[in-house]
């Protein structure tokens, strides 16, 4: 015999189906964002204005985007990641290459020889990268680029290579890594970067690939590890910020956590902004509800040129 008084059951039953109907939409609702992240990979991103060549090896180009009007244009240095493989090119970063330069920003989205390609790894990974970079001084004049405002971002191991670019100086002239003038940068924006290799080698990440990224493991090589991994080149003298979510499953959040603390130790301007709930690919996602985040976080470094929407 039912306790309730009589017609309350109906009732109750379908608040309770009400209920078992909203915890379920919430948890699909949940796990299809976690889902989706990696569908950015494989999404075809709006073609650049130009890709152009930096070097003369067929992987040292870059795709350029522009923006609307006669500039000068601040510039974002892009670097994508994919744990430095060859099995993950630029064209999955051109989302958010699109997405930033319709914020007003130029773009320009370095390819590098990577882990399976000639010439890829230590020390030709990270010679490609800061070549390209570098480039972006011959870009300046026919595409009307502002040298005075360029910045680097990159993610997971472009988060890690567009940190080093900002790192360049502290590099002693002699190592295989020095290249001497690199171009000046406002701030570096490391999106859920391997910004510690020492760490991501302890880590494991990604079976090892920071052993196959620098030749082996830091305590038989440390003198690359020493300028190669930023954190062990701090104090940059330029801004960082690390992007990272809290439920980022392949790279982390403690190793930006580590880098901010160590880097800020060490006099510098680093600041850790956390995505809460973005798993490793949402901050590269311009659909993701994180994306106004990382484009705000842009825009304050660049604010000479573009009025600043939030604090980053």
């Amino acid at each position: 015999m039912s306790l309730l008084p009589p017609g309350s059951e109906t009732r109750v039953a379908t608040v309770a189906r009400r209920q078992i109907l909203a915890l379920s939409g919430s948890w699909l609702l949940a796990t299809a964002c976690k889902s989706m992240g990696r569908e950015i990979l494989d999404l075809p991103a709006p073609p650049a204005d130009a890709r152009l060549h930096y070097g003369p090896d067929p992987l040292q180009f870059g795709d350029l985007r522009m923006p609307s009007g006669p500039g000068p244009h601040p510039v974002a240095i892009v670097i994508h990641g994919g744990f430095w493989r060859a099995k993950y090119n630029l064209d999955h970063a051109g989302h958010l290459c699109a997405a930033l330069t319709k914020a007003g920003v130029a773009t320009w989205n370095v390819e590098y020889r990577r882990i399976g390609n000639p010439g890829g790894g230590w020390p030709g990974t990270f010679l490609d990268v800061a070549m390209g970079a570098d480039h972006v001084r011959e870009l300046s004049a026919k595409y009307h680029l502002d040298l005075a405002n360029v910045i680097s971002i990159g993610h997971s191991a472009g988060g890690h290579l567009a940190v080093w670019l900002a790192a360049r100086l502290r590099i002693p002239q002699g190592d295989p890594l020095a290249t001497p003038d690199p171009v000046e940068l406002r701030g570096a924006v490391s999106l859920a970067g391997v910004v510690d290799l020492r760490r991501g080698w302890e880590l494991r990440l990604s079976d090892g690939v920071v052993g196959e990224l620098m030749g082996g493991p830091p305590e038989k090589l440390a003198a690359r590890y020493r300028t190669a991994s930023p954190i062990e080149l701090v104090p940059l003298g330029v801004k960082v910020r690390l992007l990272h979510g809290t439920e980022d499953s392949v790279v982390p959040i403690e190793i930006s956590n580590a880098y901010q603390k160590a880097a800020s130790r060490a006099g510098d301007d680093a600041r850790m902004i956390v995505l809460p709930g973005a798993d490793h690919f949402a901050p590269i996602d311009p659909r993701s509800e994180h994306w106004p985040k990382v484009e705000s976080t842009v825009r304050q470094l660049l604010a000479d040129h573009l009025k600043p929407t939030e604090s980053a």
